[in-house]
C-alpha cells in the first residue's frame, strides 16, 4: 500500500511524537514547524497537513490570506484546547477538519483518511452548532427535497437539518432511537446526502435538488 505524506506543522516536541504514531501503511508523516513549510510543501505538489492551533505568528481565522495558504492543501487544524467558536472559524478559513490535539493515532487516521477524500471533518457538538446555525438563519425552503420523502421521513430530515440529536428526534416522535436511524440511512440515500450536514443544506435548498 502506498503511504500519503502528511505534513505536521508544530514546534512542540511532545506533539511531534504523539501525531508520528499516525504512522504506517497507510500515512508518511514530515515535520514542519512554520507555515514557510506549509508553503514548500504545496510547492512539492503535495496536498494533505495537519496544523497546531498554537503554531506561533499564525495569521487570524478571518485573515483572507489563509485562501492563499492553503491552495489545494486540505488541512486538518488541531488544538490542545478546542472550542466551537474557534471551529467555524477555522472551517471558514477553509480547513478540511479540526479536532483536539491529543486524539488518539486511531482517529487521527480516520479523519486524515476522510479529509484526503475531499470531506470536511468537524466534531459532534460543532456539528450540531452549524446545523442550528443552518435552521435558525436562513429562510423557509420549497418543498421540493421533500418529494421523494415518505411524510415520517419528512419529520426526521426537518428535526435533523436543525441539529437534533436521534435521541431527541425520537422523543419528539415518540419513536425508537433504531428507527430514527433507519429513517435517516432511508433520507440520505434518497436525497444522495452523505451526512447531516450536506441533509441541513438540502433542506434548506442550498444542495443540489434530488434528481427526477
Amino acid at each position: 500500500m502506498y503511504a500519503l505524506p502528511v505534513l505536521m506543522l508544530t514546534q512542540d516536541a511532545a506533539l511531534w511524537q504523539h501525531w508520528q504514531q499516525v504512522a504506517g501503511p497507510q500515512w508518511l508523516p514530515a515535520r514542519g514547524t512554520s507555515l514557510a513549510d506549509l508553503e514548500r510543501w504545496k510547492q512539492q505538489g503535495r496536498h494533505l497537513a495537519i496544523l497546531d492551533a498554537s503554531l506561533p505568528q499564525l495569521p487570524q481565522w478571518g485573515d483572507a490570506r489563509w485562501s492563499s495558504l492553503l491552495g489545494e492543501v486540505k488541512l486538518l487544524v488541531l488544538s490542545s484546547r478546542p472550542s466551537d467558536d474557534v471551529g467555524r472559524q477555522v472551517l471558514g478559513a477553509g480547513a478540511s477538519g479540526y479536532a483536539h490535539a491529543y486524539s488518539t493515532p486511531a482517529t487521527l487516521g480516520s479523519i486524515l483518511q476522510s479529509i484526503a477524500t475531499g470531506n470536511i471533518w468537524l466534531g459532534r457538538s460543532l456539528l450540531q452548532r452549524l446545523l442550528q446555525d443552518v435552521g435558525t438563519r436562513l429562510p423557509e425552503p420549497g418543498v421540493q427535497w421533500a418529494d421523494a420523502l415518505s411524510q415520517r421521513e419528512q419529520e426526521v430530515a426537518r428535526f435533523a437539518a436543525m441539529g437534533d440529536s436521534n435521541a431527541e428526534i425520537a422523543d419528539r416522535l415518540s419513536i425508537s432511537e433504531r428507527t430514527v436511524r433507519a429513517h435517516l440511512s432511508a433520507i440520505f440515500e434518497k436525497l444522495q446526502v452523505s451526512d447531516r450536514l450536506m441533509l441541513a443544506l438540502k433542506v434548506h435548498g442550498i444542495g443540489k435538488k434530488t434528481p427526477a
